[in-house]
């Protein structure tokens, strides 16, 4: 593998200001003209450009619906399988990360930004459709029922949140753990090495923009019409294109708000609401429905799902008869859109979960992006739909599956409208619709301000403001123009390359992660039987064993672990480098505040990291019964260590009592390791 970029250290101080402009020129400028040009032209000529990207997204669908099966089917293979190999246990992040968000936030924030506008607006229209139009089945029946159900958990369970997850999980692994920009280019970085910062890296980039504004343009678009639906019902507001133009700039400046705010402010906070209310929400349904049915049906629905999962994956209908409104149709109509939207939405959704997730382990993400959201959609699924359906069989409202097929963006509220306070009720989808919009639109805007940027969180503001109300623009000039139809199919068309970059971006993190399962073979299996391994697998202070008791109960501050540095550490670290440089390498000795880092450049091999760091931790209660309550303080509730870290982050083993001479024969043993690595990987 080609050696990555030197690494930059997750714990060094940020900058005290940001400047005033911080864009990635090629991909920026090049970003606002496709935009403005696709726009323009389906301002300008909608129904050519309709025509135009919709033949190409049919003939997709028609001639490489089997590379899209294909495809999602490798995707959600290769997520599983690291969930359960020995690379589960690599961290998204340096050995030392920790993740920067609780269980809650993560999940929230997962589930907002990946389909939770979805659901309201198909909970109940997918499932009612699918029973009135089922692709087997007659339409009508029990089997038509069972069959409905199990069509929609398949398009919105684990293989739409395996792309989300492979897409996130790859470009996590490369940022966090390799630090490369968080952009989409660097999924690409084991295949083509530093031609990621070239042309090539910048079109990666620019295609991962245009289709994020663009998708999340075109789905502001055509969701403000069941927002629109919504207040129609509860205040009688007109169903037009301007009213629902009003609505996106509404919602587009809510975004702008939450984008400017950050992640922390408004983002976070907006998809923990969303997530609470949707969870009062299912609870009504739930209680207030058929309960011990849908509980039933819960269960049933997901043994059929999981028992038929393979089938489904790799059924392409293709023995059967190619008639209109048949199978094959169905499947071009339904699964093959929802891989192509999935698939055109993954670089969004995928870079926003990179963004969150740092910290966790592959296992940790992988398991928690596929099977937590999974299954809360899928349990909203059966809760919205076999309600729905249920009505419709037992003749309670038989009329639902017309309303449903006349207009998608009103069945939630027809649907509401069966329940106990269902104006209160819809007035609170309604809210939810908003917020999940909003919750997209910001995540969407940060992404794509990212990328423009070359992978900077810390951007002016007035690029986030550009790029949040661009999208808005956007929705509302082709809305108005009637040209969301083309943008839509162009989306949908624009997985298939993306599909080809996403099968090459896999091939290159299997790759990275054989070259770090040698590494941690290597350092496990060298110098095991070494002397020096008696203290944490290295060199131990001199002095005998009062000595080392010595060093375990002592808990320096902060200035005598400093002064080890300067005066033991760094020296070390000097005298190291000298010699290294005599045999020819080319070796840097950095100094910090607080730490000093030695770093042997290989040329196109890996290179050598070792650095010691001042860090602080909290007394043991021991220790703290010790001290004085009254003049106790945070400084003396804290002691120090000189830990070691390493390309691969922190090794948890701390170097105050060694001697130079022992500090330099630690960093020998860790190069001697080194060496070994790079040994076996040759």
């Amino acid at each position: 593998m080609a050696q990555t970029p030197d690494p930059a250290s997750p714990d060094a101080p940020a900058q005290e200001s940001r400047p005033k402009v911080l864009i990635n020129p090629p991909v920026f400028f090049s970003s606002v003209a496709i935009i403005a040009g696709l726009v323009l032209f389906s301002v300008i000529w909608p129904s050519t450009a309709e025509t135009f990207f919709t033949d190409i997204k049919d003939w997709i669908i028609s001639e490489a619906g089997w590379f899209y099966v294909l495809t999602v089917a490798i995707l959600i293979s290769l997520v599983f399988f690291l969930a359960i190999s020995r690379y589960g246990d690599i961290k998204l992040g340096k050995d030392h990360s920790e993740p920067d968000y609780s269980y809650t936030s993560w999940f929230a924030m997962l589930f907002s930004a990946g389909m939770g506008i979805g659901l309201m607006f198909f909970g109940v229209a997918e499932p009612v459709l699918h029973f009135g139009d089922p692709p087997m089945a007659d339409p009508g029946t029990i089997a038509a029922a069972k069959e409905a159900m199990r069509a929609t958990f398949f398009h919105w369970g684990l293989h739409a949140w395996s792309i989300y997850a492979i897409v996130g999980l790859i470009l996590a692994y490369f940022s966090f753990r390799h630090n490369l920009p968080l952009t989409l280019r660097s999924a690409l970085y084991p295949l083509i090495g530093k031609r990621i910062y070239g042309p090539l890296g910048h079109a990666v980039d620019v295609f991962a923009v245009v289709g994020t504004v663009f998708g999340v343009a075109t789905s502001l678009g055509f969701g403000v019409e069941q927002v629109n639906a919504g207040l129609n019902y509860l205040f009688g507001v007109p169903k037009n294109e301007w009213v629902q133009a009003g609505l996106i700039i509404a919602i587009t400046g809510l975004a702008t708000i939450s984008v400017v705010t950050g992640l922390d402010g408004g983002i976070r906070r907006l998809s923990e609401l969303n997530l609470g209310l949707a969870f009062l929400l299912l609870l009504f349904v739930l209680c207030m429905g058929p309960t011990v049915f849908l509980l039933k049906a819960y269960v049933q629905n997901l043994g059929s799902y999981l028992s038929e999962l393979v089938n489904m994956t790799f059924n392409l209908y293709t023995y059967q008869p190619k008639l209109e409104d048949g199978p094959q149709d169905w499947m071009g109509g339904w699964t093959l859109f929802y891989w192509g939207w999935w698939l055109s939405w993954s670089p969004f959704v995928g870079m926003f979960i990179a963004r969150v997730s740092r910290g966790r382990t592959i296992r940790e993400f992988a398991l928690g992006v596929m099977l937590v959201p999974a299954g809360f959609t899928l349990f909203w699924m059966t809760v919205f739909g076999d309600t729905a359906i249920q009505m419709i069989l037992d003749g309670s409202y038989p009329q639902l599956a017309t309303l449903v097929e006349e207009d998608k963006a009103v069945a939630l509220f027809r649907f509401l409208e069966q329940f106990p306070w269902s104006g209160f009720i819809s007035g609170v989808a309604t809210l939810m619709v908003v917020v999940f919009f909003v919750t997209s639109s910001d995540s969407g805007s940060m992404v794509v301000d990212m990328l423009a940027s070359g992978g900077h969180d810390d951007t002016p503001v007035w690029q986030r403001i550009f790029w949040a109300s661009s999208e808005g623009i956007v929705a509302i000039a082709l809305m108005l123009a009637g040209g969301l139809g083309a943008l839509q199919a162009a989306t949908i068309a624009s997985a298939l390359p993306f599909a080809l970059v996403l099968l090459l971006a896999c091939f290159g993190l299997l790759r990275s992660l054989k070259v770090e399962g040698i590494r941690r073979q290597s350092f496990q299996t060298n110098l095991g039987t070494a002397p020096a391994a008696i203290h944490v697998g290295h060199t131990p202070p001199s002095g005998g064993w009062k000595t080392r008791l010595r060093g375990m109960v002592s808990f320096p501050n902060r200035v005598r672990v400093l002064q080890f540095v300067r005066e033991v550490a760094t020296p070390a670290l000097n005298a190291v480098a000298d010699e290294l440089r005599g045999h020819g390498l080319e070796v840097e000795v950095r100094e910090g505040d607080d730490r000093a880092t030695l770093v042997v450049s290989h040329a196109e091999e890996t290179d050598f990291v070792y650095g010691v760091r001042v860090r602080g931790y909290t007394r043991p209660s021991i220790t703290m019964r010790q001290l004085d309550h009254a003049k106790r303080n945070p400084d003396r509730d804290q002691y120090f260590r000189a830990d070691v870290f390493l390309r691969e982050g922190g090794q948890d083993y701390d170097l105050m009592g060694f001697t130079r001479e022992q500090v330099i024969s630690d960093v020998l043993d860790q190069y001697e390791k080194h060496m070994h690595f790079l040994h076996m990987l040759r």
